[in-house]
């Protein structure tokens, strides 16, 4: 069973349909197991058997479609793509905060993610990913770096079971002493 991550393109977490255990159950449905959401911003670590993310991409997206209406791009990575991704370090040492905003930006169709260093002073949100859509095209989602590490870092951690979280039943034994 490998790990995987679904990063959810346009997520908006007011709707109730993209909360995060909404989301979940989903995956749940369709086979998925240890699904855990990292952050509320669409994404959501997984394990599956199966072995194309591609094929993965797909029957999410059809299963958000059928289950939730939602008709969100979603692109899946294997947690070996993304250590692959870490490992390069494409910010050397550069670090997300009030100087600099590192950001991922993930593409469909197996094409390689874009690192972008940007002057924060400089950005304008939606402007800026108007300027992401039309450099990259719209089958795309931008995750900021320190995100992209909290997702490695659950998909290392040990997973327990939604299942193993749930209260014993007690025993209930008959007392006849009296």
């Amino acid at each position: 069973m490998a790990n995987y991550v679904a990063l959810m393109r346009g997520f908006g977490p007011m709707n109730p349909n993209m909360r995060n255990a909404k989301l979940g159950g989903v995956l749940t449905n369709i086979g998925c197991t240890n699904v855990h959401p990292v952050l509320a911003s669409g994404n959501l670590v997984f394990g599956s058997a199966a072995r194309s993310t591609a094929a993965l991409e797909t029957k999410i997206e059809k299963a958000f479609s059928e289950q939730l209406g939602l008709t969100n791009d979603v692109i899946v990575l294997s947690q070996d793509a993304l250590e692959a991704i870490a490992k390069k370090n494409p910010f050397k040492g550069a670090e997300h905060g009030k100087q600099w905003y590192l950001i991922v930006t993930f593409r469909k169709e197996g094409k390689p993610p874009v690192f972008n260093k940007l002057v924060r002073a400089e950005l304008d949100g939606p402007d800026f990913m108007a300027e992401l859509e039309k450099r990259y095209g719209k089958k795309i989602t931008t995750r900021t770096w320190n995100t992209v590490l909290k997702i490695i870092a659950k998909m290392r951690a040990p997973q327990i079971s939604p299942v193993a979280l749930r209260p014993r039943a007690k025993k209930i034994t008959k007392n006849t002493a009296l």
